[in-house]
């Protein structure tokens, strides 16, 4: 019983600690994609901030250019702001993530698939 106990509080802590790397990440990503970073830092940005929808791309056209706003009210209390070229750049970079995320995935999933049960007994019964 203990021990499903701490395997689920690590499973818990696992998770947490997963949204905050992919948060990170996410930011990482839109940066390293070239958007450019607008920080919340009046009540009127706030207010601006907070009319948008959180962690979704928008599309606004600025002197008719299309420009993609991304409101993050979480993390930074900013806006990241781009092209369209920056944010195929950000799509390219989350697919190559993605796709590397499915190969260690399945490597580990392999890797565990020879795990040996017969000293334990089939696995989920008692």
């Amino acid at each position: 019983m203990k021990l499903l106990t701490v395997a689920a509080l690590a499973l818990l802590g696992l998770t947490t600690a997963a949204c905050v790397t992919d948060e990170q990440n996410r930011e990482n990503l839109l940066v390293a994609a070239g958007f450019r970073i607008r920080l919340a830092d009046t009540p009127e940005k706030v207010a601006s901030m907070k009319s948008l929808p959180p962690h979704q791309f928008v599309a606004q056209s600025q002197n008719g250019q299309p420009v993609f706003l991304y409101a993050d009210p979480t993390a930074c209390g900013c806006i990241y702001y781009g092209s369209q070229d920056n944010l195929q750049a950000y799509q390219q970079m989350m697919f190559q993530q993605k796709l590397a995320n499915e190969q260690q995935m399945t490597a580990m999933m392999n890797e565990n698939a020879a795990f040996d049960f017969g000293p334990w007994g089939p696995p989920f019964m008692p």
